[in-house]
Protein backbone atom coordinates (compact mmCIF):
# COMPACT_ATOMS: atom_id res chain seq x y z
CA UNK A 1 0.00 0.00 0.00
CA UNK A 2 1.51 3.32 -0.99
CA UNK A 3 1.31 6.46 1.12
CA UNK A 4 -1.48 8.07 -0.94
CA UNK A 5 -3.66 4.97 -0.38
CA UNK A 6 -3.27 5.06 3.38
CA UNK A 7 -3.63 8.82 3.86
CA UNK A 8 -7.47 8.78 3.97
CA UNK A 9 -7.40 5.71 6.23
CA UNK A 10 -4.95 7.41 8.61
CA UNK A 11 -7.26 10.43 8.72
CA UNK A 12 -10.21 8.19 9.60
CA UNK A 13 -8.03 6.44 12.18
CA UNK A 14 -7.13 9.76 13.81
CA UNK A 15 -10.77 10.88 13.84
CA UNK A 16 -11.84 7.59 15.43
CA UNK A 17 -9.14 8.00 18.08
CA UNK A 18 -10.31 11.53 18.86
CA UNK A 19 -13.93 10.37 18.95
CA UNK A 20 -13.02 7.79 21.60
CA UNK A 21 -10.60 10.06 23.51
CA UNK A 22 -7.53 8.02 22.57
CA UNK A 23 -4.22 9.83 22.36
CA UNK A 24 -2.65 9.61 18.91
CA UNK A 25 0.76 8.28 19.89
CA UNK A 26 3.61 7.24 17.60
CA UNK A 27 3.16 3.65 18.86
CA UNK A 28 -0.53 3.60 17.94
CA UNK A 29 0.18 5.06 14.51
CA UNK A 30 2.93 2.52 13.78
CA UNK A 31 0.76 -0.39 14.96
CA UNK A 32 -2.13 0.80 12.79
CA UNK A 33 0.16 1.32 9.77
CA UNK A 34 1.48 -2.24 10.15
CA UNK A 35 -2.09 -3.52 10.25
CA UNK A 36 -2.92 -1.56 7.11
CA UNK A 37 0.06 -3.07 5.29
CA UNK A 38 -0.76 -6.62 6.36
CA UNK A 39 -2.91 -8.61 3.98
CA UNK A 40 -2.53 -11.85 5.95
CA UNK A 41 -4.84 -10.95 8.85
CA UNK A 42 -2.01 -10.98 11.39
CA UNK A 43 -2.07 -12.10 15.01
CA UNK A 44 -0.88 -9.82 17.80
CA UNK A 45 2.46 -11.63 17.78
CA UNK A 46 2.91 -11.08 14.05
CA UNK A 47 2.21 -7.34 14.45
CA UNK A 48 4.50 -7.19 17.48
CA UNK A 49 7.40 -8.69 15.48
CA UNK A 50 6.97 -6.09 12.71
CA UNK A 51 6.50 -3.15 15.07
CA UNK A 52 9.48 -4.22 17.18
CA UNK A 53 11.73 -3.91 14.13
CA UNK A 54 10.69 -0.22 14.00
CA UNK A 55 10.39 0.43 17.75
CA UNK A 56 12.77 -2.02 19.47
CA UNK A 57 11.67 -0.99 22.97
CA UNK A 58 7.94 -1.59 22.48
CA UNK A 59 6.49 -4.36 24.62
CA UNK A 60 4.22 -7.19 23.55
CA UNK A 61 1.73 -5.97 26.16
CA UNK A 62 1.57 -2.53 24.54
CA UNK A 63 0.82 -4.04 21.13
CA UNK A 64 -1.74 -6.43 22.64
CA UNK A 65 -3.55 -3.70 24.60
CA UNK A 66 -3.46 -1.32 21.64
CA UNK A 67 -4.98 -3.88 19.29
CA UNK A 68 -7.63 -4.76 21.89
CA UNK A 69 -8.51 -1.09 22.20
CA UNK A 70 -8.62 -0.70 18.41
CA UNK A 71 -11.05 -3.64 18.28
CA UNK A 72 -13.27 -2.21 21.02
CA UNK A 73 -13.66 1.14 19.24
CA UNK A 74 -14.11 -0.32 15.74
CA UNK A 75 -10.77 0.66 14.18
CA UNK A 76 -9.98 -2.99 13.41
CA UNK A 77 -11.90 -6.25 13.61
CA UNK A 78 -11.20 -9.75 14.84
CA UNK A 79 -11.44 -12.38 12.11
CA UNK A 80 -13.11 -15.57 13.26
CA UNK A 81 -11.03 -18.65 12.77
CA UNK A 82 -10.23 -22.03 14.21
CA UNK A 83 -6.47 -21.85 14.70
CA UNK A 84 -6.87 -20.76 18.32
CA UNK A 85 -5.00 -17.52 17.63
CA UNK A 86 -6.94 -14.29 17.19
CA UNK A 87 -6.33 -12.70 13.82
CA UNK A 88 -7.08 -9.08 12.97
CA UNK A 89 -8.25 -7.10 9.96
CA UNK A 90 -7.77 -3.36 9.44
CA UNK A 91 -10.31 -3.42 6.60
CA UNK A 92 -13.59 -2.71 8.37
CA UNK A 93 -15.52 -2.23 5.14
CA UNK A 94 -18.19 -4.86 4.35
CA UNK A 95 -16.40 -7.96 3.07
CA UNK A 96 -16.17 -11.66 3.79
CA UNK A 97 -13.50 -14.29 4.40
CA UNK A 98 -12.38 -17.64 3.07
CA UNK A 99 -10.42 -19.70 5.61
CA UNK A 100 -8.18 -22.52 4.47
CA UNK A 101 -8.62 -25.45 6.83
CA UNK A 102 -5.10 -26.74 6.07
CA UNK A 103 -2.85 -23.69 6.33
CA UNK A 104 -5.24 -21.33 8.20
CA UNK A 105 -4.76 -18.67 5.55
CA UNK A 106 -7.53 -16.05 5.57
CA UNK A 107 -8.47 -14.51 2.24
CA UNK A 108 -10.74 -11.49 1.82
CA UNK A 109 -13.49 -11.49 -0.77
CA UNK A 110 -16.23 -9.08 -1.74
CA UNK A 111 -19.62 -10.11 -3.05
CA UNK A 112 -22.73 -7.96 -3.01
CA UNK A 113 -24.95 -11.07 -2.98
CA UNK A 114 -23.50 -12.09 0.39
CA UNK A 115 -23.92 -8.54 1.69
CA UNK A 116 -27.61 -8.71 0.73
CA UNK A 117 -28.40 -12.13 2.21
CA UNK A 118 -31.78 -11.96 3.92
CA UNK A 119 -31.77 -12.45 7.66
CA UNK A 120 -33.94 -15.14 9.25
CA UNK A 121 -37.08 -13.50 10.63
CA UNK A 122 -36.57 -15.22 13.99
CA UNK A 123 -33.17 -13.54 14.35
CA UNK A 124 -34.50 -10.13 13.38
CA UNK A 125 -37.40 -10.49 15.80
CA UNK A 126 -35.17 -11.44 18.73
CA UNK A 127 -32.02 -9.41 18.14
CA UNK A 128 -30.60 -6.22 16.74
CA UNK A 129 -28.34 -7.29 13.87
CA UNK A 130 -25.48 -4.86 13.28
CA UNK A 131 -23.38 -6.73 10.67
CA UNK A 132 -23.38 -9.72 8.43
CA UNK A 133 -20.19 -11.65 7.73
CA UNK A 134 -19.90 -14.76 5.65
CA UNK A 135 -17.06 -17.17 6.30
CA UNK A 136 -16.34 -19.81 3.70
CA UNK A 137 -14.14 -22.73 4.67
CA UNK A 138 -12.21 -25.04 2.43
CA UNK A 139 -8.81 -25.74 0.97
CA UNK A 140 -7.02 -22.81 -0.66
CA UNK A 141 -5.58 -23.10 -4.14
CA UNK A 142 -1.99 -23.25 -2.84
CA UNK A 143 -2.76 -26.17 -0.52
CA UNK A 144 -4.88 -27.88 -3.16
CA UNK A 145 -1.96 -27.78 -5.56
CA UNK A 146 0.44 -28.95 -2.85
CA UNK A 147 2.36 -25.69 -2.71
CA UNK A 148 3.84 -24.25 0.44
CA UNK A 149 3.10 -20.71 1.55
Amino acid sequence: MNSSDKSPLLSIFKEKCKEHHLKITPQRIIIYEELLKAKDHPSVDMVFQKVRSILPTISFDTVYRTMSTFTEVGIIEIVEGYSGVRRFDADVSPHHHFICLRCNRIIDFWDKNYNDLPLPQSMEAQHVILKKKVILEGICNQCRQGQKE
